[in-house]
């Protein structure tokens, strides 16, 4: 058995874990700035547009995800 003694195991579990409501705050934050770099891209960046699109398109789905389209329930909020 390797298993760590007290003293050396990890308890960043315990402290880095985010809630619902504040993952789907940091994604809201994430799909303003890649917004804005979509409209920031020239005609001839059409490679990167497609990629910032589809980044788009994951991260509306990763926030919908987590909240849902019409705000969080009750279940979701404990």
């Amino acid at each position: 058995m390797s298993r760590r003694p007290e003293s050396e195991r990890s308890d960043w579990t315990d402290l880095d874990l985010l809630t619902r409501e504040e993952a789907h705050g940091r994604l809201l934050t994430e799909i303003a700035d890649t917004d804005v770099r979509l409209a920031e891209l020239g005609a001839g960046d059409e490679a990167e547009r497609e990629l910032l699109q589809r980044r788009l398109s994951a991260l509306h789905e990763a926030a919908e995800d987590l909240i849902g389209p019409s705000g969080p329930t009750d279940q979701q909020k404990n």
